[in-house]
């Protein structure tokens, strides 16, 4: 009877972890977006620490998003337990956020030209360069600021996730959430920390004495490295915010039937008059999701935009 028991037991661990590996994976794609922005915005945090500082930087920020999660996690599983109503419009509100975030990056970027980027920059140089600056205090400043952007961006991922587990037993809600804010804390830090390391890699090896072969690999490697660095952060920052646009809009798709019932529709169009084949069944429903978070991101940003020009002259 023991021995059946332990059994049964053993059947139920094994069920109970297939049900939080599945969901774990389903939760990691559906995130993506949101640590590809994350990627991007804590790197761009770093940018002109001084060189000996990043990797405390990134620390400091590690350890506050790992706080922020732990607040977030536990107040997620309460909801689903005596809330569960509120998932719905809390993955709306998510999806929503992310398409503005997405659609102000691109405004921003199109809206301001390379002149104007370059002026932000020297700005940020100067202000670091100015004997009067504190640097401790500076360093401070943008780690709280980091702290804080990265509590919203962790809220959209337990959002996200809880979306997909809402319906599970209260252990595997727990059990997913957590390893899925343990894993993308690890992940977007560990990641965060080779990023802006990867100049001074290639920097360090650049600079290397040995003569011959011994010299030369390092140093090709290092040209390499520096020429690949710039470019792999700006691939990073359009990466993420294209699949901002994916998640965002995938969850307003998925979340509000109307839309859900015009993405079936636009489908089987598309299957009518372009082909009925796998590459249109999957790629024609994540560019409607992509079309659907840009036009939802312009119109947050706009009644944004809108709202707060009228606070100021009302103030």
């Amino acid at each position: 009877m023991a021995g059946a028991s332990l059994l049964a037991l053993l059947d139920d661990i094994a069920v109970l972890m297939d049900d939080v590996s599945v969901m774990t994976k389903v939760a990691a794609r559906k995130t993506a977006g949101v640590l590809g922005d994350d990627l991007a915005v804590n790197a761009e945090k770093v940018t002109g620490v001084a060189a000996d500082r990043e990797l405390p930087v990134v620390y400091a920020v590690f350890k506050g998003s790992l706080l922020n999660k732990a607040m977030l996690v536990p107040a997620a599983i309460v909801i689903a337990a005596f809330a569960g109503w509120l998932i719905t419009p809390l993955l709306i509100a998510g999806g929503l956020f992310l398409c503005f975030e997405g659609f102000e990056k691109v405004w921003h970027s199109v809206g301001h030209s390379e002149q104007e980027l370059h002026e932000e920059q020297e700005a940020l140089r100067t202000q670091l360069e100015d004997p009067a600056t504190d640097p401790l205090k500076l360093e401070k400043k943008r780690i709280r600021g980091a702290v804080r952007t990265d509590f919203i961006l962790s809220a959209e991922i337990i959002v996200i996730t809880l979306g997909i587990v809402g319906e599970a037993s209260l252990l595997v809600r727990a059990s997913v959430l957590s390893v899925i804010a343990i894993a993308m804390t690890l992940g977007v830090y560990g990641l965060v920390a080779v990023l802006v390391k990867i100049d001074d890699l290639g920097l360090y090896w650049l600079q290397s004495e040995h003569q011959g072969v011994r010299g030369q690999v390092p140093r090709t490697l290092g040209r390499g490295l520096l020429f690949l660095a710039p470019r792999l952060m700006r691939a990073l920052t359009v990466l993420g915010t294209a699949a901002m646009f994916l998640v965002g809009g995938g969850i307003l798709v998925h979340g509000i039937p109307l839309l859900h019932h015009l993405s079936e529709d636009v489908l089987h169009w598309a299957v009518m008059f372009i082909a009925d084949n796998a590459w249109v069944q999957v790629v024609t429903p994540q560019l409607f999701a992509a079309l659907t978070g840009l036009l939802a991101g312009g119109v947050v940003l706009t009644v944004v935009s809108t709202g707060q020009r009228l606070f100021t002259r009302a103030s």
